[in-house]
């Protein structure tokens, strides 16, 4: 039950993660707010919106004014960009606006939604939220401004502001409007433009738990705390198995060697630089993918009560909603 009737602001509403937050906040009765730029759109969500950017401090008063909790979901999350500044005034000096914003505004809590990339790994090992790593550890410029951008939470949380973190892993689903990455793969898959894969792995998780995970991090978490929101680790061969069996096709059969795959970024990576046209294969994708990004949830399960279902339900949702909406 909701006590009382202040707005809750989800920023990033109109993207996968946080259109499945602000759907939970109203299935619950919430009143959501959305800060929304002038290019974005909110799809079928009966929400307030608020214009607004995250990179103009001045814009973002009104969205906080009189909430109760802010729901900070909205990143830059891209492989690849042309002028890398940009995911770095989004994603760092963005969140530093926007919780200086809220602390300013009074607002009683916020969860700010990092990425499993901002988790150390151990070689061979589950990463949790007590693995060691620092800013050299993370490949690409989306890692390096996430962390960064994690470490600006934590910062407000340590000077007494109430930050709760959540680090989502790979989640799949309904609604992936852009696509993701991992929806990309997906997409891939259907459209027969997978023949192959590497040796890599992720931990998957539906789209639903972890915004569900979200609401138990508001509500539960410990303050300056990190959760990992997961589900289910997959090797990549793993997870094609996983489609074919929703989807009745075949799953690729052939392992390319990491070199080639490399080789491959390099080159698609190298022509849009030249071109400013995204790359088919980002160089960094690739290197993220030398490493299996598996991780435990456990930390999330004892103390929010998190409790994902197995990950099929999500992966033939996802499928169902990109054919139905004519992504295939």
């Amino acid at each position: 039950m909701v006590n009382d009737v202040k707005p809750t602001l989800v920023t990033g509403a109109s993207g996968f993660i946080g259109w499945h937050v602000a759907t939970k906040l109203l299935a619950r009765g919430e009143t959501v707010r959305a800060l929304v730029r002038p290019s974005s759109k909110i799809r079928e969500l009966e929400v307030e919106t608020v214009m607004g950017d995250l990179r103009e401090p001045e814009s973002l008063g009104r969205a906080v004014s009189g909430c109760r909790a802010v729901y900070h979901v909205a990143a830059d999350y891209r492989l690849w960009a042309k002028d890398e500044t940009e995911l770095y005034r989004s994603n760092v000096e963005g969140t530093r606006n926007l919780l200086e914003a809220a602390r300013n505004a009074g607002v009683d809590r916020v969860v700010y939604t990092s990425t499993v990339g901002c988790i150390g790994v151990p070689n061979g090992g589950l990463g949790s939220e007590a693995s060691e790593v620092c800013l050299e550890e993370m490949t690409g410029v989306y890692k390096r401004s996430k962390f960064q951008a994690e470490q600006v939470a934590l910062e407000f949380a340590r000077a007494g502001f109430p930050v709760v973190i959540v680090n989502p892993t790979a989640p799949v689903g309904d609604h992936d409007f852009k696509p993701t990455p991992t929806g990309k793969i997906i997409l891939d898959y259907l459209k027969g433009a997978m023949p192959a894969f590497i040796d890599t792995g992720l931990n998957l998780v539906g789209v639903e738990d972890t915004a569900e995970g979200h609401i138990l991090a508001c509500e539960h978490g410990h303050e300056g705390e990190r959760y990992i929101l997961g589900c289910e680790n997959l090797t990549l061969q793993q997870i094609l198995a996983r489609l074919a069996g929703v989807t009745g096709g075949k799953a690729p059969r052939w392992q390319i060697p990491y070199a080639v795959a490399y080789a491959a970024g390099a080159a698609s990576t190298g022509w849009a630089n030249l071109t400013g046209v995204e790359p088919r294969v980002p160089l960094d994708a690739v290197k993220m993918a030398r490493k299996k990004v598996f991780v435990s949830s456990d930390k999330a399960k004892r103390e929010l009560g998190f409790n994902p279902s197995a990950v099929e339900g999500a992966l033939k949702r996802a499928v169902e909603w990109f054919r139905a909406n004519g992504y295939v």
